[in-house]
């Protein structure tokens, strides 16, 4: 595969210390620039030797990390970390070395960007995982820590053409789904657009070259009415003697393919807009400019967005119109102040604060982008692993917005596709752990309705109510879902626990002894010998099957040989009881189906905890081999609930057979949960029904009013 883009001669465009200190010292003082020097010598000390892919000298390549930060005007502890981001994962050189030699800030950032090289993982996927952690919780003690990754993956992206194919083509990938869209949460423009070009050319190169060449072309034919907008807005500018700058701009390659992609667009269709930029002084003159606009050209109903009042998650704000042009052509036009064209280009790098304190002079993108880095450790904190945080964020990292209100006319922003759960969990997580219904626009909605721009939405709640399972399948939000997870991760744990506390007493009677009887000394060795903290945790692990019931017990409570089968021959032990459908860790069988009144017998599956078996079912004989996995099991007296049985019914095909079964079974006071039916000659056909009863007895009645329909050859119970 030929190289995405073309790189040009390494010596020929080098950039050098010299060049860096000159650039430096144009906004820092004489002292930091000294010290910026010192790190550079320590820097070039410590990567001697070593050389890049190309085959140039490694400190060339922190010094064009040192020089993109030093054009975003960052700080002087930002630029030394920039030159020694890769001396602790490199090189020999420990964290201490660079705390004692610069500073902790200097050192914790270095860390922040340095790669896990001392733990093996399992896959790539589990390393980029647990890195991507490592810096975010990093980025949480430290902004600054992401601008330096970013100047750094920017730098390696622009160089990205010596590497091989794969890695060049997994580089991209993981720019392209992590890194840009960082940048574009934290507003920093400039960045995300190099970011998705570079990362575009080497993950698709073909496409990348053809679409290039299709804009190139489309460009000549452009030119004209492009200049012909350009000078009726110039001219309408000048008459009001604004003091503005006037920019035409030209849509970039990765943002045209991605609409062509997600539109299932054509080119034309997407390149053939018009677009430009006024920027002027201040924030009246954007509304003036605005109406100017619409007074030269058309609007395009419903294409306006007002992102100065209610400004974008990332800090971002603007005002955009589309207007109908000359010969109908769309114009697109962008209208901003000098400062928000600022923070536009480099989001929380504008107005750098050299901490992140709370001040008040603080830019909007930063203090944006300091309540993602809460919401992130909150997602951390909720993550059972470092897999599914990564997925966490990367659901967070594509929002296209909507704004809806709260009752009291608070603006909330959601990504598009959120949810009145999602908004309950915006809200707050308490709000969204208890809410049990939703009102938007005053009226009762479901709560997997998704929400629009400019709806109002409030939340019911109820005390004791709790998270849905079924909400993670309609969730937009990644604080919604992890916080729905680790709900539900805390509740099976809590059902584990106390299924495991039963198994064990049960395992106990068995040897003639009970829980109550044992020991604080014995339980405190077995759990430390299991390797767990607490009881509860060694219950868990038993009840989510992880560990035999009946060795926990014997290690409890040593048995004499023989003594084993004297206890269970005095009969002292009774079968678990199952209550009601028991919740997360304890599972009916679906290939047959039990319900109250059947005989069962349990099985304990690792991982998923005790899964309950009618004793005839077929499956039976596949887990013979396994006995001590097996459980004495019956149903608990006076049992509640709704159990799914299946039922098969041949019928002679009849007008409305269907429905009048399906009435019979309702007077019956079951539901139907699912229904399918076979075809099989014509004359007869199979429908098969899963009913939700609450024992055999119900079951008996379901089956004796449909047999009783005249249309009906035979019924019977199901079991797969």
């Amino acid at each position: 595969m030929a190289s995405p883009a073309p790189i040009s001669d390494p010596e020929a465009s080098r950039f050098l210390i010299s060049d860096l200190l000159d650039l430096l010292e144009s906004y820092l003082e004489t002292e930091q620039v000294r010290e910026i020097y010192r790190a550079y010598l320590f820097g070039a000390e410590a990567h001697e030797g070593q050389t890049r892919v190309s085959g140039e000298p490694y400190i060339y390549h922190p010094i064009e990390v040192a020089h993109i930060l030093a054009e975003m005007r960052m700080d002087a502890e930002s630029i030394i970390a920039g030159i020694l981001h890769d001396v602790i994962e490199d090189t020999g050189t420990l964290k201490e070395t660079v705390t004692s030699e610069f500073s902790e800030d200097v050192a914790e950032l270095v860390d922040g960007v340095s790669k896990l090289t001392q733990i093996k993982f399992e896959s790539q996927a589990e390393a980029q995982a647990e890195n991507f952690r490592k810096m975010i919780l990093a980025m949480v003690r430290d902004i600054r820590v992401i601008l330096v990754k970013l100047a750094d993956r920017l730098h390696n992206m622009r160089t990205l053409g010596v590497m091989r194919s794969e890695k060049r083509r997994r580089i991209a990938r993981e720019t392209l789904e992590i890194y840009a869209p960082i940048a574009n949460r934290l507003g920093m423009n400039q960045v995300r657009l190099e970011l998705e070009e570079l990362g575009f050319a080497a993950l698709y190169p073909m496409r990348y070259r053809v679409l290039s060449s299709a804009v190139k072309k489309a460009r000549g034919n452009r030119k004209e009415i492009l200049n012909k907008i350009e000078s009726a807005i110039q001219q309408r500018l000048d008459e009001e003697q604004l003091s503005c700058r006037l920019l035409s701009r030209e849509k970039h390659l990765y943002s045209l393919y991605k609409k062509i992609r997600d539109r299932v667009g054509s080119f034309t269709e997407v390149f053939d807009v018009y677009a430009f930029r006024v920027i002027v002084d201040s924030v009246d003159t954007c509304y003036r400019v605005l109406g100017m606009m619409h007074n030269l050209y058309k609007p395009v109903p419903g294409k306006f967005k007002d992102y100065i009042a209610i400004p974008k998650t990332n800090g971002y704000q603007s005002l955009h119109t589309v207007l109908f042009g000359p010969y109908g052509v769309p114009i697109e036009v962008q209208i901003r102040s000098e400062d928000m064209e600022r923070v536009a280009e480099v989001g929380i790098a504008a107005h750098w604060l050299y901490k992140s304190s709370e001040k008040a002079g603080s830019n909007n993108a930063q203090t944006r982008a300091r309540e993602w880095l809460r919401e992130l450790l909150e997602m951390q904190r909720n993550a059972g692993n470092s897999l599914e945080f990564l997925e966490s964020v990367k659901i967070d990292l594509f929002p296209d917005e909507v704004y809806v209100f709260t009752p009291a006319g608070d603006i909330l922003e959601l990504p598009r596709g959120a949810t009145a759960v999602d908004f309950a969990y915006a809200v707050h997580t308490d709000v969204g752990n208890t809410c049990i219904a939703a009102k938007i626009d005053r009226r009762l909605a479901p709560l997997r309705t998704p929400l629009l721009n400019g709806q109002t939405v409030e939340v019911i709640t109820a005390t004791g109510a709790h998270p849905n399972p079924a909400w993670l399948n309609f969730v937009s939000t990644a604080k919604a879902r992890s916080n729905i997870r680790h709900y539900l991760k805390n509740l099976q744990n809590d059902e584990a626990t106390e299924l495991g506390q039963r198994l064990l007493d049960k395992a106990l009677q068995n040897i003639n002894s009970a829980l109550a009887d044992i020991q604080e000394q014995p339980f405190n060795q077995v759990i430390a010998e299991c390797g767990f903290k607490s009881r509860e945790s060694l219950y868990a692990d038993i009840g989510l099957g992880n560990r035999m019931a009946m060795l926990v017990a014997r290690r409890l409570v040593p048995v004499e040989e023989g003594g084993d089968e004297k206890a269970r021959e005095t009969g002292h032990s009774k079968p678990l009881a199952i209550r009601d459908t028991e919740g997360m860790v304890v599972h009916f069988a679906r290939c047959c189906r039990p319900i109250p009144g059947d005989a069962i017998v349990g099985f304990i599956s690792s991982g998923r905890g005790l899964v309950i078996h009618t004793e005839t079912c077929k499956n039976l004989s596949d887990f013979r081999r396994r006995p001590e996995k097996w459980i004495d099991v019956e149903w608990q007296p006076g049992i509640k609930g709704e159990f799914p049985a299946e039922i098969r019914v041949d019928v002679s095909n009849q007008k409305g057979v269907l429905a009048t079964i399906a009435a019979e079974i309702s007077e019956t006071g079951s539901n139907i949960e699912n229904v399918s039916i076979e075809e099989r000659d014509g004359l007869d056909t199979s429908m098969n029904f899963t009913v939700a009863v609450h024992d055999r007895g119900h079951l008996a009645r379901v089956m004796r009013c449909i047999r009783k329909l005249p249309a009906v050859m035979r019924i019977s119970r199901s079991k797969s």
